[in-house]
């Protein structure tokens, strides 16, 4: 539980629920009796951590193991940290109150490159150095995993360990090293060696990287024995993988607040944009049986009556239909509502919507991501528009008003013509409201078109691209909102200032490391927040380190340049990524990985869609 100095404190700031524990389902262990402690952080605020599926399957599994105490941590609301500044309460996991210096192990996920200024001031306000070479005894050891482990480059500094890939595996035997070499008195040096030798473990601190004379990198060189190459893990049998029967049941309301279920990992369809429809190759499905057990039991364990099924494109689940039966044959008798995020514009039929129309009614969301087909070609994003125009019919004939279009402008190859495509599409969809005879009578159509700003990330074929500059992405939102004509549209778009910053460090060296210790020293965080963002603040920090940040957002890369994550294997080839780019220039798709395998790497993994695939045409 929560530290009594803070008691006093709960009444002057918002949301105090954040800062108490003790939730239904938190694991509350004796100290003394544990071997390892380990503090999970998640760099954003209660409600935002408390829905990320990946707290939720690690917390569980760390604490299984009877010598593991895994513990959550939350950043604190700027008027929280303000308050424990004020009174010198470091900052503490929610489980037993105690600060990080007590632990072990202080773990962060990186979701989001905007997150980065919350981990170093998680570890200030928690009392934990803040540079790696500042830790050095074998305690607190600060490690990372998530998608922006991809490249970890801009925050070397900061972190001794990050974990490529599936961590259900890789975090415990890293985990099983510290216990050995505590146990046996080595020092942190020797543990951060002996963890190199781990696949799936990337130890910054035994990499130099030179560079040429124009800031591009010349040589990354392993040292001390560590691999040249860092491969990622994967866990290839997704029933036997470890999932919870329950979970952390929040005290106040988070952002999903749900049952959530994982029914694959990855995606067969290869958008180029698209950094986790690479990063998760192979596609790895779970079995009905094992999907329908696991909801059952986490509605029973936590009384939730809805289940999100998880996946980076529902639809694609090759049992998608008899899954949803299975789960309903026990959801409708005890009222649970099923839904599936993720649903892709070819993959909604009248059978699925007939399943998921149980209990409650929400409005559908796609994602056409660009609003021409000469552009959705260019992307890979194979949707045409007679598919969406007939999903829209069939969700207008099943009772729905409320359609949600989420696209993304800066594209690579995008001209104005496809830009005003967007509104034409949304119009399109209100068109085909009115078009069904069977849509519900009386009611209008309600259509949002959300645009997000392009973001080239590592590992997708788009990683050589440069983003648009703002003042040509502000120019772009301006014309699809001067391109709406009807009010039955809502047009939604994201600042373009805060995908610059992502952009700069999504592809980034090691030479920011000194501008997010600047940042930080000039007390920057909750970046990704708009309230907190200010980009003349970030760029009087880069003028200040001597850094363009021009050169990592708004720069085409040659194929042949060393990228700063080069030296980290995903399981996608440099070669392919090249080829899937040519093919963009060309506005020619790809086929999915079901329909044929285009050879990207992922066959080594021996399993999954692409494995057997190719094994059923041989």
């Amino acid at each position: 539980m929560y530290p009594k100095e803070i008691e006093k404190l709960l009444l002057k700031v918002q949301k105090p629920g954040r800062y108490v524990g003790g939730e239904l389902n938190a694991v509350v262990k004796d100290k003394r009796a544990v071997d390892v402690r380990f503090a999970f952080c998640f760099p954003d605020t209660y409600e935002i951590g408390m829905s990320h599926l990946g707290i939720k399957i690690l917390y569980s599994l760390f604490n299984e193991k009877p010598y593991i105490w895994c513990e959550r941590v939350f950043a604190p609301w700027i008027d929280m940290e303000a308050e424990m500044r004020a009174h010198d309460i470091p900052l503490y996991a929610l489980e037993s109150g105690d600060p990080l210096t007590d632990f072990d192990f202080i773990g962060f996920t990186l979701q989001y490159e905007l997150s980065y200024t919350n981990i170093l001031n998680m570890l200030s306000l928690g009392g934990i150095p803040v540079l790696a070479k500042d830790r050095k005894e074998l305690d607190h050891i600060v490690v990372a995993g998530g998608p922006c482990a991809c490249n970890p480059e801009p925050i070397t500094d900061f972190v001794d360990i990050f974990f490529l890939g599936d961590g259900e595996e890789v975090d415990l035997e890293v985990i099983e090293l510290y216990r050995a070499c505590k146990k046996d008195g080595r020092s942190k040096d020797e543990f951060l060696r002996l963890a190199s030798q781990i696949k799936g473990v990337y130890v910054p601190a035994l990499y130099d990287v030179t560079y040429h004379e124009d800031g591009t990198i010349s040589a990354v060189t392993p040292k001390d024995g560590a691999p040249a190459v860092i491969e990622k893990r994967v866990m290839m049998n997704m029933d036997e993988s470890y999932y919870p029967d329950n979970f952390v049941v929040p005290n106040i309301e988070i952002v999903h607040d749900r049952a959530v279920e994982e029914i694959f990992r990855g995606c067969i369809r290869g958008c180029r944009f698209c950094q986790a429809g690479f990063l998760y190759r192979p596609v790895r499905e779970k079995s009905v049986e094992c999907i329908s057990r696991q909801c059952h039991a986490l509605c029973q364990n936590t009384g939730y009556d809805e289940v999100s099924l998880s996946s980076l494109s529902s639809s694609d689940y090759t049992q998608v239909v008899p899954l949803l039966r299975e789960l309903n044959s026990w959801a409708k008798p005890e009222n649970v509502s099923l839904s599936l995020p993720s649903l892709r514009v070819d993959g909604f039929t009248d059978d699925i919507l007939d399943e998921i129309k149980t209990v409650r009614k929400s409005g559908l969301t796609f994602a056409p991501e660009a609003g021409s087909q000469r552009l959705r070609n260019a992307i890979n994003k194979n949707v045409f528009e007679d598919e969406l125009m007939n999903t829209c019919r069939i969700a207008f004939e099943g009772g729905y008003t409320t359609v949600k279009l989420y696209f993304m402008i800066g594209l690579p190859t995008e001209t104005m013509d496809d830009v005003a495509a967007i509104a034409e599409l949304g119009r399109k969809v209100v068109d085909c409201f009115y078009q069904t005879e069977n849509r519900p009578k009386g009611k209008s159509p309600r259509v949002t078109v959300s645009a997000s700003s392009f973001v080239p990330k590592p590992f997708t074929p788009f990683q050589w691209e440069p983003q648009d500059t703002m003042d040509e992405l502000r120019e772009k939102q301006q014309h699809i909102k001067n391109s709406i004509t009807t009010r039955k549209i809502t047009y939604n778009y994201h600042a373009s200032d805060t995908s610059f910053l992502e952009a700069v460090f999504a592809r980034g060296d090691r030479r920011l490391n000194a501008v997010l210790l600047e940042a930080h020293r000039r007390g920057m965080r909750f970046d990704g927040w708009s309230d907190c963002f200010s980009l003349e603040k970030w760029l009087e920090v880069f003028d200040y380190c001597g850094i363009d940040p021009a050169f990592y957002a708004n720069r085409r890369r040659s194929f042949d340049e060393i990228l700063p994550w080069d030296h980290l294997d995903y399981g996608v080839t440099k070669a392919f990524l090249k080829k899937e780019c040519e093919r963009a220039y060309n506005s020619e798709a790809s086929p999915n990985c079901r329909e044929k395998c285009m050879n990207c790497g992922a066959l080594k993994y021996k399993g999954g869609v692409c494995y057997e695939k190719r094994q059923s045409d041989l």
